[in-house]
C-alpha cells in the first residue's frame, strides 16, 4: 500500500472516531477536527488592560472527544501587529479549530 494511501486511510479512521491530529507538510501545525459544534461561548469578564498585552478570551478545546473549557490569557504584544483569537469553522459535518495568531 502507497504511504500516501495509508496516511488517508489514518486519517479517515480519526475523523471517523471524532478527532483528528495530523502533522501537515510543516511537522509543526496540529488541526483538529470535531465532530460537533462546540458549545456557547462562556462569559468572561476581560480584565483591565495590561500595558504590552494583548487579551486572548477563552475558548473549547476539543480534547479526548469532548469540549473543555480553556480560560482566557495574556499574550505578549507584537507591535505593529493585530491578535486574531482562535475560532471553530464549520467544514461540512466537522468543526476545525484556528488557533489564534498574529497578522
Amino acid at each position: 500500500m502507497k504511504t500516501s494511501l495509508r496516511v488517508l486511510l489514518v486519517q479517515a479512521a480519526l475523523i471517523a472516531a471524532g478527532a483528528c491530529a495530523v502533522a501537515s507538510a510543516s511537522a509543526e501545525e496540529v488541526v483538529v477536527i470535531a465532530p460537533s459544534a462546540p458549545p456557547v461561548e462562556r462569559f468572561e469578564a476581560v480584565p483591565a488592560p495590561r500595558v504590552g498585552y494583548v487579551w486572548d478570551h477563552g475558548h473549547w478545546r476539543w480534547d479526548h472527544g469532548r469540549y473543555v473549557w480553556v480560560a482566557g490569557h495574556w499574550q505578549a504584544e507584537r507591535v505593529g501587529y493585530h491578535w486574531v483569537p482562535g475560532h471553530w469553522d464549520a467544514h461540512g459535518p466537522n468543526w476545525h479549530w484556528v488557533p489564534g495568531h498574529w497578522v
